[in-house]
């Protein structure tokens, strides 16, 4: 509790709490954006964090990260166009009631969902991660290397696409985390006799490269996307009645329970997080047919959910070091820049920072709500922002951003060759996801594989003969086998109906 208290203080002191809400800011104007993401503003800000205190730079990244999930309703509600993909389901009755003339209430509906999705959600997180790493603990590197294989396998899987793209994006990941020197021997690999390679990819250049400026070059080939005009004179107060809180309070613990679940899971998160709770609202709904023509339920449904998997996510990241989606996987790479080691040791290590990302998504989430609530009438502002400024802001601070974190020039060609690589990946079908999952996981891979074998005399059976390794081993098999077995037993299934 004392660690809570002192974080707690040094999070509301006056500076850090005005780059935590600047950090709110620029995350919902980045999520409100088309095209662009809370995402992309924590990637671009993460070299900046190498100078700051390590609890005011993951401070900032969460807030970024609070508040571009969030800011992702404003085009879904006022424009039809989502943000973000986790706002993707809030399109189908937010725009419906902005043309209905209840903007204001889809605003409303959807700026409460969000703050009780994320608040409650950081508060189970911040319960149930510390029994997690308790439990983590007890695991040795058998099953830390069978953990990270599965989290792998699962999001390779449910990658778009098909498997063998997820899988190939993977094994790309894993094989650049093993360029430098081997974790236990010290062998030089794929370094090509460059000292800058010594120490492997540099994460930051490599984040930037796929995350921003790939994202720039691939905004600007579409040209300039049409925003049409919005009538804000109707926006006043939140919209939503007391007796629609009420009405929807099963499906807003509904919305809720399934975000959590699914941003807990890696590789899945907001996303599929809203889209699932939509069509369980619609289906579980006493009037369906209202769905899809301006019906506050499905608005309530989808920005829970969303915001829900924010919680989800961090549990995983911070109990295990295992990065429940790509945003998590970047606020990984912020604690490894500062050399924290996300995990169970996390907790008796570092518990200020446990509890700083914690908080700081707390009062993130409670900054989000009044920054919302009185900024409405700017928001379609924030969607008229010309694009010729922010391409070439976003493009300098990349540039500048590679430099400051290794002071080397050699960064700008790692940056150039992640951007085109992006692109490239992009081209060819392939996900990011696996990719950035399996480079931020492949040094703890190799180091636990190699831990496992040596340990014990029987070291390559262990992995199959301690059971919850095993276990995980069989699910991470499960998830790439199943997709290509479930046709299969679905046509079994049906000549046995029709035989019968």
């Amino acid at each position: 509790m004392t660690v809570i208290l002192e974080t707690l203080l040094l999070l509301l002191e006056p500076a850090t709490l005005a780059i935590i809400l600047v950090a709110v800011v620029l995350g919902i104007i980045l999520g409100a954006i088309p095209g662009l993401s809370g995402g992309l503003g924590v990637a671009l800000m993460l070299p900046v964090t190498f100078g700051m205190a390590p609890h005011l730079g993951m401070a900032m990244l969460v807030a970024i990260w609070i508040g571009g999930v969030s800011g992702g309703m404003i085009g879904s509600i006022l424009l039809g166009i989502p943000g973000s993909p986790s706002a993707i389901a809030t399109t189908f009755d937010g725009y419906p009631m902005t043309r209905n003339g209840e903007a204001v209430k889809a605003l409303g509906a959807a700026i409460t969902a969000s703050f009780l999705g994320t608040a409650l959600s950081i508060i189970i997180a911040m319960l149930l991660s510390p029994v997690m790493a308790r439990m983590a603990l007890k695991m040795g590197p058998w099953e830390y290397f069978s953990l990270g294989f599965c989290a792998i396998a699962l999001v390779a899987a449910l990658s778009r696409g098909n498997i063998f793209q997820g899988m190939a994006a993977a094994g790309l990941g894993l094989l650049l985390s093993t360029v430098g020197f081997a974790p236990i021997d010290g062998y030089p690999r794929f370094t090509f006799d460059l000292i800058y390679l010594g120490s492997g990819i540099d994460l930051i250049a490599l984040m930037l490269g796929l995350f921003a400026l790939k994202q720039i070059v691939s905004d600007h080939a579409k040209g300039p996307q049409p925003m049409p005009d919005v009538d804000i004179s109707t926006i006043r107060g939140f919209g939503v009645s007391f007796r629609e809180y009420v009405d929807n309070s099963w499906n807003i613990i509904r919305s809720f329970m399934i975000g959590l679940w699914i941003g807990f899971l890696p590789g899945m998160g907001a996303a599929l997080s809203n889209l699932v709770a939509y069509a369980q609202a619609k289906s579980s709904s006493r009037h369906p047919e209202k769905f899809g023509k301006g019906c506050v339920d499905g608005v309530f449904a989808s920005e829970t959910s969303n915001n829900a998997s924010v919680g989800g996510s961090l549990i995983p990241m911070v109990a295990l070091g295992i990065p429940g989606d790509g945003v998590t996987a970047i606020l990984l790479g912020g604690l490894m820049i500062h050399g924290i080691q996300a995990g169970p040791l996390l907790f008796t290590n570092n518990p200020g920072i446990v509890y700083t990302l914690f908080l700081a998504a707390l009062i993130a989430a409670t900054l989000v709500l009044f920054v919302q609530f009185f900024g409405m009438r700017l928001f379609p502002a924030i969607l008229k922002i010309p694009y010729h400024y922010l391409y070439p802001t976003i493009v300098v601070l990349g540039f500048v951003g590679v430099f400051v974190g290794s002071s080397t020039a050699f960064n700008y060609v790692l940056l150039l060759s992640f951007a085109a690589f992006g692109l490239l990946m992009d081209k060819t079908r392939l996900p990011v996801g696996p990719f950035i999952l399996a480079f931020i996981l492949g040094p703890m891979l190799e180091l636990n594989l190699r831990r496992g074998i040596t340990y014990v005399e029987d070291g390559h059976l262990a992995f199959f003969t301690r059971p919850i390794s095993a276990l995980l081993l069989l699910l991470a098999c499960l998830s790439i086998i199943l997709p290509y077995l479930s046709p299969w037993l679905k046509a079994r299934r049906a000549q046995r109906k029709d035989a019968a």
